[in-house]
């Protein structure tokens, strides 16, 4: 078996905010931590200049990402999608291989269906995905979990927002240090 880290590096990383859409939202469980720390880790990636990409699953129907996500967000410029995986939409696939992203963190809804499906076709094209636990969610906790389960079957690493902005980060002798700590109280 190859032995592979999975420690997060931020020029290998890239920021996957998977449909947090208006008209999807009011169903799921706990929206209101899904919506806290992809801000958080929206945030957190600018800072620290790793790339962002936004899906938007049927935007007609679903409406446009929530306000709060999509202001988070640096250069907002959602990809929409048709395809639950966003591997299905157009330019998506170039677009992370553009910006070198071969260790993609996935967060946003719904975790057993666009996350998980995103997840398996990144992992097939050979990247080390991970899936930030408490920045995903389902309509139902079943779902949620089913999806993280099946995620970590196929070979993602299933982490949490502050160990994500803390790999990235790296270490606390760098000026966005205290920045990075704030945004997470």
């Amino acid at each position: 078996m190859q032995n592979v880290s999975h420690r997060l590096r931020r020029a290998e990383s890239g920021l996957i905010v998977v449909d947090i859409q208006e008209r999807l939202l009011p169903a799921i469980a706990e929206k209101e931590r899904v919506v806290q720390n992809a801000v958080r880790l929206a945030q957190g990636a600018a800072i620290l200049h790793v790339p962002i990409f936004a899906t938007e699953q049927y935007r007609k129907g679903l409406g446009a990402t929530v306000p709060e996500v999509a202001q988070a967000i640096p250069a907002f410029a959602p990809i929409e999608k048709l395809a639950f995986s966003a591997c299905g939409a157009d330019g998506f696939v170039a677009a992370l291989r553009e910006k070198k992203v071969t260790q993609p963190i996935l967060c946003g809804i719904e975790a057993h269906v666009c996350v998980l499906l995103t997840a398996l076709d990144l992992l097939g094209r050979g990247l080390q995905v991970s899936v930030v636990a408490d920045a995903v969610c389902s309509r139902r906790a079943a779902n949620l979990e089913i999806g993280l389960a099946q995620a970590r079957q196929a070979g993602a690493v299933i982490t949490a927002t502050e160990t994500v902005v803390f790999q990235l980060l790296g270490g606390a002798d760098n000026d966005a240090f205290r920045e990075l700590s704030k945004l997470l109280r």
